[in-house]
């Protein structure tokens, strides 16, 4: 079994931001390879960020953004405590998710926002585009189609507009960040302002 250096543990510690312990089995179940147990801890992390997203969050950050006087954006990102609050990966977070806000512009945060009325009128346009199919197959058609609607109208169903590789979304972003820190964290609300728009636009 490969011997596991201290100064490697402390490198992986620092890479990740995993407790000592994490780091010196990940590196043990690694074999060594540094790259491996780097994988292994974001793989162990975000199974553990699923457990964690039930707990209470009630501190928080409200992320701010804008563009040249003319396009703004606040959004409210809770944590579970002030400490991690204060951290430079939530506040980056924030400065991150409220900048993509102004780029992407959103409808909601999140695909259980949009009301059922909206999601019905959606599916009947839909319905409507799609002729000579079967039921079956149009339900399904359907179906993609509102996950597409939902990829251009949820902010945390968005591809996230600084992922060089176009497929991390901004709920990944989210659970990343989660991983790395340790806490639950949700993005619970955000507006965004846009120099001489009417409300509701």
């Amino acid at each position: 079994m490969a011997e596991i250096s201290a100064s490697k543990v402390k490198d992986l510690r620092e890479q990740t931001g995993a407790g000592m312990m994490e780091c010196k089995k990940a590196l043990t179940d690694a074999g060594g390879d540094m790259e491996k147990a780097v994988t292994l801890l974001r793989e162990r992390g975000l199974a553990s960020a699923a457990k964690k997203s039930g707990r209470a969050t009630k501190e928080g950050l409200i992320g701010t953004y804008v563009h040249m006087g003319k396009l703004g954006v606040m959004v409210e990102v809770n944590c579970e405590t002030d400490f991690v609050a204060k951290t430079e990966d939530f506040q980056n977070l924030c400065k991150d998710i409220a900048m993509h806000i102004a780029a992407a512009n959103p409808a909601y945060v999140a695909p259980e926002e949009v009301p059922a009325d909206i999601l019905e009128k959606e599916k009947d346009i839909f319905r409507a585009q799609i002729t000579g199919k079967p039921a079956n197959i149009v339900d399904k058609i359907v179906e993609g189609k509102i996950a597409k609607y939902y990829e251009e109208t949820c902010l945390l169903e968005q591809i996230f507009v600084k992922d060089p590789d176009g497929k991390k979304k901004v709920k990944d972003l989210v659970k990343d960040t989660i991983a790395k820190l340790g806490e639950n964290i949700q993005v619970r609300r955000f507006v965004r302002l846009q120099l001489g728009e009417q409300a509701g636009e």
